[in-house]
């Protein structure tokens, strides 16, 4: 069963507030037919751990507008790699080199991709159809 609609409303809205703050290479990987404890990854660049700061926090800022409470949030205090549980959405947010390093795309590259809106693939550096390009 793919990842359900209050899963991609809530990827979308913390895609946008990770796009706000530039972060790159936004992309989310729909991983409910593999996990039972989530159903959607959305996995962000960002160049430096004050980025990756501003990121998480805006992230979390929509998150609760969107009425999602967050689970858990770890690796804030070095900011190389944040990961924050929603729920029904993990986000990775990762400084650049960490992310082509450990490379989640190609981790999860049998699952299928969340279409994310124009407006946040445009400030994100993803390729111009879509993530999808970007990944594969």
């Amino acid at each position: 069963m793919p990842a359900t609609p209050e899963a991609i409303e809530l990827t979308i809205a913390a895609a946008r507030a990770a796009a706000d703050r530039k972060a790159e290479e936004i992309i989310a990987i729909d991983v409910s037919e593999r996990l039972a404890l989530t159903d959607v990854f959305l996995v962000v660049s960002a160049a430096n751990d004050r980025q990756v700061r501003a990121v998480v926090d805006a992230v979390d800022e929509a998150m609760i507008k969107a009425g999602a409470k967050r689970k858990l949030r770890e690796g804030f205090e070095e900011a190389h790699w944040v990961l924050v549980d929603y729920g029904d959405v993990v986000v990775h947010v990762q400084q650049t080199e960490d992310r082509e390093f450990y490379a989640l795309e190609r981790l999860w590259k049998d699952c299928p991709l969340v279409e994310l809106p124009a407006d946040v693939l445009a400030g994100s550096g993803a390729a111009e159809g879509g993530a999808a390009d970007s990944v594969r």
